[in-house]
């Protein structure tokens, strides 16, 4: 049975404005986002350094007075970023008790090679034990993410069917699945493939029951209110936009021309910050970026 806490963010993640924060860099991204924000390779000399580096990035933004639930609704966390602290709390915790902030956890362990078209994900071990982890941490929902290159129907459909075959497992296990299969912003056939994806999508929501319930995190589309139809949809609570290579303007340009979509945006909620920052300058950056993002969101 759900708990206070689960229906206090289920109803925030569907009724309060705002967007989410995607701050779940794993080991393969993590050395370009802390690239981004000043901090070579050079100044780390194995992971524990590198992870424990990019936990000081991330524990920068979440303590910052302008990251909060008035405008940011949930954060999306690295498995390594649960395991630690933020102020002394688990990060998760921090989150909803400090922040108001929705918790969710990424659970893919990265992508296999390219076939079909695609970039399905590669098995998810331990998942069960993952998801016990989330629930005694008070984590939300989950995020797991595929690669979608080229417009090719059978590679779409078996990057559809894994992430949907994933979501039950995790629904069963009492968390909300971000299903986030991205189509690659530099396919030479996203308008296509985008409408392969919504057809595969659309074929699987309508095999779940009236209470399997899941979110939807989607390259901004060629058409506008391309995906009206998913917004809409009785088994989605919400469908989130990731940047997916786009400036931030850009994407929220995007944004702002697709009503019911809200951001989930990662390498564009932080263009701009600096480890070499002043608290106050590091502040006034971030808080513009929050405000674009929730605008844009709200539009």
């Amino acid at each position: 049975m759900a708990s206070q806490t689960q229906h206090a963010m289920l109803d925030k993640i569907k009724t309060a404005d705002g967007f989410i924060a995607a701050l779940d860099q794993s080991g393969g991204s993590t050395p370009k986002a802390l690239r981004l924000y000043g901090i070579e390779e050079s100044q780390f000399s194995n992971d524990d350094e590198m992870f424990g580096l990019v936990h000081d990035m991330r524990t920068r933004i979440i303590t910052s007075p302008p990251f909060n639930g008035d405008r940011v609704l949930g954060a999306i966390l690295f498995e390594d970023t649960l395991d630690r602290n933020i102020e002394g709390k688990p990060s998760a915790r921090y989150l909803w008790d400090e922040k108001r902030v929705v918790p969710f956890l990424k659970v893919d362990k990265g992508l296999n090679d390219e076939a079909d078209g695609v970039q399905t994900m590669k098995p998810i071990t331990s998942l069960n034990l993952l998801l016990e982890k989330a629930n005694a941490q008070d984590v939300f929902g989950t995020k797991m993410r595929s690669v979608v290159k080229l417009a090719n129907e059978a590679g779409i459909e078996a990057v559809v069917k894994q992430q949907f075959d994933v979501a039950k497992q995790i629904i069963a296990a009492g968390l909300v699945p971000i299903i986030e299969p991205e189509v690659d912003i530099k396919s030479p056939e996203k308008a296509e493939a985008e409408g392969l994806l919504k057809a595969a999508i659309l074929k699987q929501l309508a095999a779940l029951n009236s209470d399997q319930m899941v979110m939807l995190k989607l390259t901004l589309p060629e058409e506008d209110n391309f995906y009206s139809e998913l917004v809409e949809h009785e088994n989605v609570i919400k469908v989130v936009a990731l940047s997916g290579g786009y400036s931030r303007d850009e994407a929220n340009q995007k944004l702002t021309r697709n009503k019911g979509v809200i951001a989930s945006f990662s390498r564009a909620l932080t263009e701009g910050i600096k480890a070499a920052q002043s608290s106050r300058d590091f502040d006034t950056v971030l808080d513009e970026a929050i405000e674009s993002i929730y605008q844009a969101s709200k539009a």
